[in-house]
């Protein structure tokens, strides 16, 4: 069987492919999926609401939110960035919303608004899909793509696109190195810090913001919401930075040292030294003086700083006070293993941007063979950044197919 285009790989940027192409030629288009699920990832992405993008909608701002391919994504974001993005969803009846931290989300808060706009798009430009066709290989003879899937249906087509997502997955990553790409390692960027630790026992769900992460001995740094969960740290803060040393922390096989300033841009001592003066006779366990540090954790720094909960602010004495200014601007945490952000997979890795020609997304070894979405070693933080990845690289390569 002849087609066009063949996208291996039924996610966000495998559907933004096939339909970019679809809609802007006569070409057939043929959408492969191993499983037997389409979109996955955007079914559960953001706790099933799908975060669709960022409103970030500046070019060179945008791509500073990606530790792998900041200078590659400049470019394609110029040409289709998260601006375009919005309005490409709204021409087909999808409204997003911007919540206060940037992430935009459907009106609807529901990832299945998502689904349903990629999947009528790319009925109503005539893009077939195949799911539980996982491909086994991939060859190219006389300048046509031989592609057989699992189940032995054989396949020619004179432009490919693999869009099989992390390169974790090694079927991805097997169809790649097999025609001829080199692949950056696989590793786990967007992951929360395992942690045990009285201060944190028992207060899953209590956060801070803002407060600020460093790792020690290292040169990595974070800001942004701090999240207590059952095993430890997770939250903007967290996951950012274990994105930018998403190799480094690999190489320290999840096992550091971290500092946390719960308290970044406030001087602590001045605001003891005033509640000395202005409530003396208060128990400075009777409440914490500061907004952001929740009363249940506030007493968790307390009892690490070794002041009973009977002291008085007036009873503090210098030694106390600054066993708890170190436990507000530097508390320092065992990491001692990672784990996964809710049910979201991302990793870095994959195949080398240099092999790639980013005004298409064309591969640079093989002529018709197009890379999307996270097979590329190009990986953002989280906040959207991945998914606008998705649909960048995929209006490119579909349209550059479109038109060749």
């Amino acid at each position: 069987m002849f087609v066009d285009l063949i996208v291996v790989g039924g996610g966000a940027a495998g559907f933004f492919s096939a339909i970019a192409c679809a809609e802007n030629s006569a070409k057939s288009v043929l959408v492969l999926e191993k499983t037997s699920q389409l979109l996955h990832k955007v079914k559960i992405s953001g706790g099933g609401r799908c975060n669709v993008t960022h409103e970030c909608f500046e070019p060179r701002e945008l791509s500073t939110h990606y530790p792998r391919g900041e200078k590659s994504l400049i470019g394609p974001f110029h040409r289709f960035g998260a601006a375009d993005t919005v309005e490409w969803f709204a021409r087909r009846g999808v409204e997003l919303k911007t919540e206060s931290d940037g992430r935009m989300f459907p009106v609807t808060d529901s990832s299945q608004t998502i689904i349903d706009a990629l999947l009528a798009t790319a009925d109503a430009a005539g893009v077939s899909v195949r799911t539980s066709e996982g491909v086994a290989s991939i060859g190219k003879i006389d300048g046509r793509f031989e592609v057989v899937t699992e189940r032995g249906t054989r396949f020619t087509a004179t432009n490919v696109v693999i869009a099989t997502g992390g390169t974790r997955r090694t079927a991805g990553a097997k169809l790649a190195s097999n025609l001829g790409h080199t692949l950056q390692p696989a590793t786990p960027s967007l992951f929360t810090f395992k942690i045990k630790d009285p201060r944190l026992d028992g207060l899953l769900g209590v956060a801070v913001a803002p407060a600020e992460v460093r790792i020690e001995q290292s040169k990595l740094r974070s800001d942004g919401p701090v999240l207590i969960t059952h095993w430890g740290l997770s939250g903007p803060g967290i996951l950012k930075i274990s994105a930018w040393g998403a190799r480094e922390l690999a190489a320290l096989d999840y096992r550091f040292g971290i500092s946390v300033n719960w308290l970044p841009g406030v001087d602590p001592a001045s605001v003891v030294a005033e509640k000395r003066r202005s409530e003396a006779k208060r128990q400075v366990s009777t409440r914490s003086p500061f907004e952001s540090i929740p009363k249940r954790f506030w007493l968790r720094l307390l009892a690490a700083a070794e002041v009973p909960d009977t002291t008085t602010w007036a009873e503090l004495n210098k030694a106390q006070a600054t066993k708890l200014i170190e436990q507000l601007t530097n508390s320092k945490f065992a990491v001692n293993g990672k784990s996964t952000n809710k049910d979201e997979f991302v990793t870095c890795g994959g195949v080398s941007v240099d092999e790639i020609n980013f005004k298409t997304m064309e591969s640079k070894l093989v002529d018709g063979l197009y890379f999307v979405g996270e097979v590329v070693d190009v990986d953002g933080v989280t906040g959207g950044f991945n998914f606008q990845n998705a649909w960048t690289s995929g209006f490119h390569a579909g349209s550059d197919i479109a038109m060749r």
